[in-house]
């Protein structure tokens, strides 16, 4: 899972699978989700994200990282 944050838009992508996007739905204002070709979700796009959401912090819980990285 990847964190992609575009300042000049706004936005922030949510990668949760490397897969190519064959769909778009908007599930909430401003919130988009992507589905790959076998109907599973590969990600999120949220406009307007620093309204939206705490971008100042990432806290996880309890997952099994294999790694970890900042860049």
């Amino acid at each position: 899972m990847k964190l992609h944050y575009y300042p000049e838009t706004d936005s922030l992508y949510i990668e949760l699978r490397d897969a190519a996007s064959a769909e778009t739905r908007e599930i909430a204002d401003g919130v988009n989700a992507d589905f790959g070709e076998d109907g599973n979700i590969v990600g999120l796009d949220i406009d307007g994200a620093s309204g939206k959401l705490d971008l100042g912090s990432l806290e996880t819980v309890a997952l099994p990282f294999g790694s970890l990285r900042a860049a």
